[in-house]
């Protein structure tokens, strides 16, 4: 039963509630009780023609209206009539406790009966629960509220507890649930998404940027950029001192993550414009490998081109940068001027130039 379902089947109980106090006004206590049970009865023979069957709760709920309305007319106290709603509330909080707060959620079986075919993650079989557990609260707050209505208030104040004010507290709910399920989708909309791979590269999930750092097991795609010109020296950036991952050392020339629903090729391209300026430029995929840091797990694939333009440092992304010689680059390594994934792929990148030249 889910809560649109739920509040619909409320609507039958509430109907005799306000017809009670509209006749009692006019003609008295009894007259009222009458009417109500009456009108009561109706219903449950209205929902008879319509349907053909009758609804186990709202045959309940009318038996109880009648039970208990009959009670209070031979005694001339409609304290019993009204305290219906109550009892009815008692059902609900049990319903809805033992399905919360067991291991045995029945209200979620029943649900996935009614939407045969449709598959439900862990993810959303806690969503559900958790909407138990509030329901649960809502409903035991105005069980107790019109309890003390029967015995305490006048008529019409435990006629909007026991009618009204339930629809008010479940509908402030919706209202509270809606805003910020559009606020979550605002704010996940400006997130950057990032794909989860195998070490061949193949999708197996999603994650934000944040939780791919926060499970540095997670493996994501992320694209390098060597670029040399005509004379064989290196283009390497600096990194900023703002940077949390290895503030003020040199990298290679372009670095970045891959977007989710982003090709490796569209991504390198965006990088090295943002980085560095370039936007014609014929980049050659010359390694592919898997590195692990304190912070992350990346996916590197690894590309060098040639480049003889004007290269154009994004000031806010890097802290500059400049051409290297490659002999310079040798006697620099493990002085702690470079990241140590530079030096990593720097050692990579040497040894697959000798194979190449090797061959």
């Amino acid at each position: 039963m889910n809560k649109k379902e739920l509040l619909l089947k409320l609507l039958p109980g509430i109907l005799p509630i306000l017809i009670f106090i509209a006749v009692d006004e006019i003609w008295g206590t009894k007259a009222g009780l009458i009417v109500a049970i009456a009108f009561g009865a109706s219903e449950l023979a209205f929902l008879w023609i319509k349907d053909k069957r009758f609804d186990k709760f709202v045959l309940f709920d009318t038996l109880l209206l009648v039970a208990l309305g009959g009670v209070s007319i031979l005694l001339d106290n409609d304290a019993f009539f009204k305290l219906k709603p109550g009892i009815i509330g008692v059902i609900f909080c049990l319903m809805l406790g033992f399905s919360a707060f067991s291991p045995r959620n029945f209200l979620f079986d029943m649900s996935k009966r009614y939407m045969k075919g449709v598959d439900f993650n862990k993810q959303q079989q806690q969503q559900f629960t958790q909407s138990l557990k509030i329901l649960f609260y809502i409903t035991v707050f105005h069980t107790v509220l019109v309890f003390y209505s029967v015995w305490y208030l006048p008529k019409e104040a435990w006629a909007f507890i026991s009618g009204g004010l339930l629809y008010i507290l479940i509908g402030a709910w919706f209202l509270f649930e809606f805003v910020k399920k559009r606020w979550q989708i605002k704010k996940l909309a400006s997130v950057e998404w990032l794909p989860l791979v195998d070490e061949q590269g193949k999708i197996v999930g999603k994650a934000t940027r944040e939780e791919a750092h926060l499970h540095k097991e997670w493996l994501h795609p992320v694209v390098h950029l060597h670029v040399l010109n005509s004379k064989g020296e290196w283009y390497l950036q600096k990194r900023p001192m703002h940077k949390k991952i290895q503030p003020g050392k040199w990298d290679t020339a372009v670095g970045g993550h891959v977007g989710w629903g982003e090709r490796i090729e569209d991504s390198l391209k965006r990088e090295t414009m943002e980085e560095i300026g370039i936007v014609q430029f014929v980049p050659e995929l010359v390694l592919k490998y898997v590195w692990k840091s304190e912070v992350e797990s990346e996916l590197v694939f690894c590309f060098i081109t040639r480049f003889d333009g004007t290269l154009i440092p994004h000031p806010q992304e890097l802290d500059g940068g400049k051409f290297w010689k490659l002999e310079e680059l040798k006697q620099s390594m493990g002085k702690g001027l470079f990241t140590p994934n530079f030096e990593h792929e720097f050692q990579l990148l040497i040894q697959n130039f000798r194979k190449a030249k090797a061959k």
